[in-house]
């Protein structure tokens, strides 16, 4: 195998290893679920949109691509991106992203000790 193919290998090994979480969001009422990865072509929308000065966005937009149901479908569409920004605590956002990523870096640092 090339290297291309090993590292393509490996990423689909992270996107099939099931959802992480769930982050329990009581405010919503309900559990929220993610993946350990997301692709490059997902991270090039939030940095563009954090590189314009819309860390706002950027946070929504990480919430909308990442946030999840139990049975791996999304929670929010796209289209609620401006919905979202308008009329949701931003509080709560905040809390899950950061959830999410913590999530996420622990699982991160646990990979790495165990190579």
């Amino acid at each position: 195998m090339s290297v291309l193919q090993n590292a393509q290998a490996h990423f689909k090994e992270i996107l099939a290893g099931g959802l992480k979480g769930p982050v329990h969001v009581p405010e919503w009422n309900t559990d929220i679920y993610f993946k350990a990865s997301t692709t490059l072509a997902q991270e090039s929308k939030i940095y563009e949109l954090q590189n314009q000065g819309k860390g706002v966005e950027a946070l929504v937009t990480s919430l909308i691509l990442r946030a999840l149901d139990q049975d791996g479908k999304p929670v929010f569409l796209p289209t609620d991106k401006i919905e979202i920004m308008r009329t949701v605590d931003p509080q709560v956002i905040l809390r899950v992203i950061a959830d999410m990523n913590e999530n996420t870096s622990t699982d991160v640092r646990e990979e790495a000790l165990k190579n």
